[in-house]
């Protein structure tokens, strides 16, 4: 993979900062062209370094009032596999890693309610096959939501 440089750096801590800042301000900014901005991100896009783009969307905004984090433990870790589909299914879940600990996965899930977070994970999450049990966190305030550092 070909490295990024001080100027990549730079565009993307501005990018990443306001997606929608149109390349001329931040050409402007970095003291280039808007046509050197505009080729530095293909560049980044192509080699991955940038990936996905889109608006953030505020789950309370749209009734999600509960955010949780489910610790989920497999019959057997090869499992995970089978699992995902599963949870890909389920639409309130937003990610899943597959980890090291004391759980084989961790997701994170958005409920409108209670009953309705009862509903997925009774009702879903712990009738998929392989899953023998879970451990919920609730989360009740989110602190610190940031990019990794460019």
């Amino acid at each position: 993979m070909e490295k990024i440089d001080k100027l990549d750096r730079k565009i993307l801590e501005i990018i990443s900062q306001n997606a929608r800042i149109p390349f001329k301000e931040v050409a402007e900014i970095c003291n280039v062209s808007r046509a050197a901005v505009h080729q530095r991100v293909q560049k980044m896009i192509e080699m991955e370094v940038i990936v996905g783009s889109g608006y953030q969307i505020n789950p309370h905004a749209l009734g999600y009032n509960t955010c949780t984090y489910i610790g989920v433990k497999l019959e057997k870790g090869s499992m995970y596999k089978d699992v995902v589909p599963e949870f890909e299914k389920i639409a309130e879940i937003v990610e899943c890693h597959f980890t090291t600990g004391p759980y084989t996965m961790l997701i994170k899930l958005y409920a409108k309610d209670n009953e309705h977070f009862m509903e997925l994970l009774n009702g879903r999450i712990q009738e998929i096959r392989g899953v023998i049990s879970t451990e919920t966190l609730i989360s009740l305030r989110q602190s610190i939501k940031r990019k990794v550092p460019v």
